[in-house]
Formats: structure tokens, C-alpha cells, sequence
């Protein structure tokens, strides 16, 4: 390999390729240059690729290798199992939190659901899972993050036997959920996604309403930027850890009056200022929600009403309202009919809009015809997921559908056709529709008709 030509890329199983190599790589009488060659590797990668290197295999990726130490991954079910990791992925259902979902994994099927959820750093993401009414099969959930160059990153997964996830966001992202239950297994099940702080707020009996400065706003002039919040409170209210830690420093400075400085347990060091006075010292172990100083207007804020300016740096600055944001906890029950999951149901009103999110004012991804029918994939809210006939994926109000439980009308097919899988002249032919047939209509779609044919199948068919 050429100097210059190392790239920091992962391979089937999630390492970086090249890391792969170099521990095949052999210089017995130069022992230090294959470790030099790895330092140089390692310095061409980010913090989480250096960190995929020293990590085993997820519950995923020893299945997947159990998969083809058996030979199962040259079945079709088995190729099916492996391709629907990835697809599912590149399908990633967008949500935003707290959500909840009633959906449906076909058992006879190799398939696979995931999530896409947008994360600002510092907040805490959580992720449960729920089947019925079978609980005892193996069900394997991953997390990743979306690169620069739109790829997923793997994050982490659940232990084999845990059915929950937790993860702090270290950069702001979209990042993806997935589920996917062993071959040969699934059914109905829940998902609950939520997003919670990671920080206690640092002012006893205030949240983010408190707030009146923001991260970024212009200081000087413009000529610097505010490195933190200002939060507002009487003079003496109490200054809170916002997490576990060790005081680092009190030394009072000329900008920030009197001060502490924390490191907490995650790396991340806390800036408190403006203080009336401080409660700790030097090397002192807080707990978070431990006082540790009282709100003031000390160094350059003798001008301004008390306030604590809080600050958090790792790696540079950040914004700590992601971290100190309480959002809603607990997510909008399903609302709609489960027997319908996993079922189709039909638009019982033209121009019927089906949405991008569940969410009324979100962006409509298209208008239906009155009867088109729709797969429903899951339910959340007053509102279903379904695939559409030409396959895009969507949320529709569960109000404007209705059980496709018999047919609109009955129809004579005067010239025979052929009953497909899709609406499209390409798709897989299910079934011989005799000429003089009679089909019970269920719906349409643009030029074809679904219907259910002479022998009890349901398909499209071509409708001129």
C-alpha cells in the first residue's frame, strides 16, 4: 500500500478495514515499525473509529457470523436477513421525540425496522422495546449516527438480552435506531424513543425558562461571541453541580468575578461565574444537585441584575441548553385499531395527504386518489405509518382510512389478465385472471386495480 493511501473506511463486520490489515501485518526484526505504522493509521482516524478497532463484536455481527459459519447466509432467507440490516437503514423511518410506536415484524419474513431521530449534543437518548405477546426470542438494536458523507456510523447496540439503549449525543446529528429480531422470529411489538438532559439545571428551583443569554449571542461589539447561558435568579439562590465531578478551580478572575470550575465524570469541564460567593474548594468530590456557590453579578456583570453564566467545554465550547432541556417525557399513546397493523386499509376521501412526520403541520410527501389503498406498518398517535403502491413510506390520520374489509364493487375481467404483486407491468405475476373472471375491487392506484381474485388472492391488476 502506497504512503498516502490509508483510509480510515469499516469493513463487513464494523472495523476499519485497514486497522484489519495491519494486525495481519509482520516485521520480526523491526518490531517497532508495525506498531509506528498503526500510530500512523490511527492518527488518520476520528476518536470513533480508533474506538470500532478495540471494540468486539456487536449481538448483531456474531449472529450475521453464526450466519455464515453455518452456511445459512447462501439461503435466500439468510441473504434476506443480511440485506435487510442494511436496507433498513437506507428506509430509516424520520421521528421526532418522544414517540411511540405499535408496528409489526413479520416472522415468516427477514426483516428489519429503523428510526431516525435528530440529536443535539449533550442529550440523552433512550430507546426501549417491547414484543407481544412473544418475549423470549433475541432481538438485536443498534445505534448509528449519520456521517458527513451520509453514511451510518455504528454507535453502540443493547447487550443480547437487554431490550433498552441509552446513548449521550456527542455531536449534533441525525442518528438511526434499529431493530431486527433473529431469522425466523418477530410479530407485534413497541417502541418508545426519548430524549432527555444529561445535565441537572445548575440554578435550585429554575429550568431553561430562566434563561435571558444565549450561547452565540454577540459580545463586545461582535467581536466575541457568548460562550455559555446567562440564567437569572435572585441574589443567593443556590448554584447547583450539574453533574458528578471535582472542583477544579475557585480563582477568581476579572471577567467572570468569582468562579468555579468542575470536571465531571464525562470529560467535560463546567464553567460557573458571576457568583456572589462559592461553597467549595479545590479537589472537593460534588454529587450532581450538590450547592456549590450562590447566584451574584460578580467581575464585569456589576452592571446586570444577579445571574449565573454556565458554561460547558470539551473540545472547545458548546451549547448547554441540549443538555439542560427537559423535554416532554412521555409520548401520544396509539389511538388507532391494532387488528389493522400489518393490514391493508384504503383513503376513504380524495386528496387524502399523507405526511413526511405524524405530525398535522408537517410536510405533505403526497395527495391520494379516494380508495387507493395503503399497507399499514405501523401505528403511532392518531396516526398509521403505511407503505405506499409505489413504495414510498409515509404517516396518514387514521380518520381518513378505513379496513379493507370487502370489495367497492364487483367487476368482470372481459380480456383476462395477469393478478401482480405491484402496481407495475414489471412486477412478479401471482396469478391467471381468466378471460370472463369476475374480481372483487378493493381499490385503485393509477392505472391499476387492486382486486381480489377468483381464488381469494389479493393483487394488481392492469386496468385497461
Amino acid at each position: 500500500m502506497a504512503h498516502g493511501q490509508w483510509k480510515c473506511k469499516r469493513n463487513k463486520v464494523g472495523v476499519p478495514a485497514v486497522l484489519t490489515d495491519m494486525v495481519h501485518y509482520r516485521a520480526p526484526r523491526l518490531p517497532w515499525l508495525s506498531t509506528a505504522l498503526l500510530l500512523v493509521v490511527l492518527s488518520a482516524c476520528d476518536p470513533e473509529s480508533i474506538q470500532d478497532f478495540f471494540t468486539s463484536y456487536t449481538p448483531h455481527e456474531r449472529y450475521e457470523r453464526r450466519l455464515q459459519e453455518s452456511g445459512l447466509d447462501q439461503t435466500a432467507l439468510g441473504r434476506d436477513w443480511i440485506a435487510a440490516a442494511s436496507g433498513a437503514l437506507e428506509e430509516a423511518v424520520p421521528v421526532t421525540t418522544p414517540y411511540l410506536e405499535e408496528s409489526y415484524l413479520d416472522s415468516r419474513e427477514a426483516a428489519a425496522s429503523a428510526y431516525r431521530i435528530p440529536l443535539r449534543r449533550g442529550q440523552r437518548l433512550e430507546v426501549s422495546f417491547e414484543s407481544v405477546p412473544d418475549s423470549s426470542y433475541q432481538v438485536f438494536l443498534d445505534l448509528f449516527r449519520m456521517g458527513r458523507d451520509s453514511m451510518p456510523r455504528f454507535l453502540t447496540s443493547a447487550d443480547s438480552l437487554e431490550r433498552t439503549l441509552e446513548y449521550l449525543a456527542r455531536r449534533d446529528g441525525d442518528y438511526l435506531v434499529r431493530i431486527q429480531p433473529e431469522l425466523l422470529r418477530g410479530g407485534q411489538y413497541t417502541i418508545t424513543i426519548t430524549t432527555q438532559p444529561s445535565l441537572q439545571f445548575p440554578v435550585s428551583e429554575h429550568d431553561t425558562t430562566a434563561i435571558q443569554s444565549w450561547y452565540g449571542d454577540p459580545r463586545d461589539g461582535g467581536r466575541r461571541q457568548h460562550e455559555g447561558l446567562d440564567i437569572f435568579a435572585p441574589r443567593g439562590t443556590p448554584v447547583l453541580a450539574a453533574a458528578d465531578g471535582v472542583i477544579r478551580s475557585t480563582r477568581p478572575n476579572n471577567l467572570g468575578g468569582n468562579v468555579i470550575w468542575l470536571r465531571d465524570d464525562r470529560n467535560r469541564t463546567h464553567y460557573y461565574a458571576h457568583l456572589d460567593n462559592q461553597a467549595v474548594r479545590r479537589g472537593d468530590r460534588v454529587q450532581a444537585g450538590d450547592t456549590i456557590g450562590f447566584v451574584g453579578n460578580s467581575g464585569n456583570a456589576r452592571t446586570t441584575p444577579p445571574h449565573l453564566h454556565f458554561g460547558v467545554y470539551s473540545q472547545g465550547s458548546f451549547d448547554p441548553y441540549p443538555a439542560l432541556y427537559q423535554p416532554p417525557m412521555t409520548p401520544t399513546a396509539f389511538m388507532g385499531d391494532l387488528a389493522l397493523i400489518g393490514e391493508f386499509v384504503r383513503v376513504n376521501r380524495d386528496r387524502t395527504r399523507v405526511r413526511t412526520l405524524p405530525e398535522t403541520g408537517s410536510v405533505a410527501l403526497t395527495e391520494l386518489s379516494l380508495h387507493t389503498p395503503l399497507f399499514v406498518e405501523a401505528g403511532s398517535g392518531v396516526w398509521y405509518r403505511v407503505r405506499l403502491p409505489d413504495g414510498q413510506i409515509g404517516f396518514v390520520a387514521t380518520r381518513l382510512t378505513e379496513p379493507v374489509n370487502g370489495p367497492l364493487e364487483q367487476q368482470v375481467v372481459a380480456d383476462g389478465g395477469m393478478l401482480l404483486t405491484d402496481p407495475d407491468s414489471s412486477a412478479v405475476a401471482v396469478e391467471q385472471i381468466d378471460a370472463g373472471a369476475e374480481v372483487g375491487i378493493l381499490g385503485s392506484f393509477r392505472e391499476f386495480l387492486f382486486v381480489r381474485g377468483p381464488s381469494g388472492r389479493s393483487g394488481w391488476l392492469a386496468s385497461n
